[in-house]
């Protein structure tokens, strides 16, 4: 039998050591932004020219910093970090961060 796909070699192993899919990492993370508001907005002061979305307001534990950043670079597709309890998204990113914190349940603020 010639495998063609994840799914196929799932069938060739015996049930014990089938394992069920597991959810995407996205969905495993349950944030309540509880409608605390954000603020959401544009810097190009100090990055040669470059600009980046800043998501401002935030106050959570680092872990949960970290899990936010990871879940609105995603949904972006852009790179990006945590700076003095900042989010720094890479490019002008507002609509679809705003768009992903209003998912979670913040309310985005200009």
């Amino acid at each position: 039998m010639k495998l063609t796909s994840l799914s196929d070699l799932q069938k060739l192993l015996p049930k014990t050591e089938q394992r069920k899919s597991t959810p995407r990492d996205e969905e495993k993370f349950h944030h309540d932004g509880k409608g605390k508001s954000v603020r959401v907005y544009l810097e190009t002061q100090g990055r040669k020219g470059k600009t980046v979305t800043i998501v401002a307001g935030l106050r959570h534990n680092p872990s949960t910093m970290e899990e936010i950043a990871r879940i609105l670079k995603q949904h972006c597709g852009a790179g990006g970090t945590i700076k003095q309890g900042n989010i720094e998204i890479q490019g002008d990113q507002r609509g679809r961060v705003k768009e992903k914190l209003q998912e979670i349940g913040y309310v985005p603020k200009e």
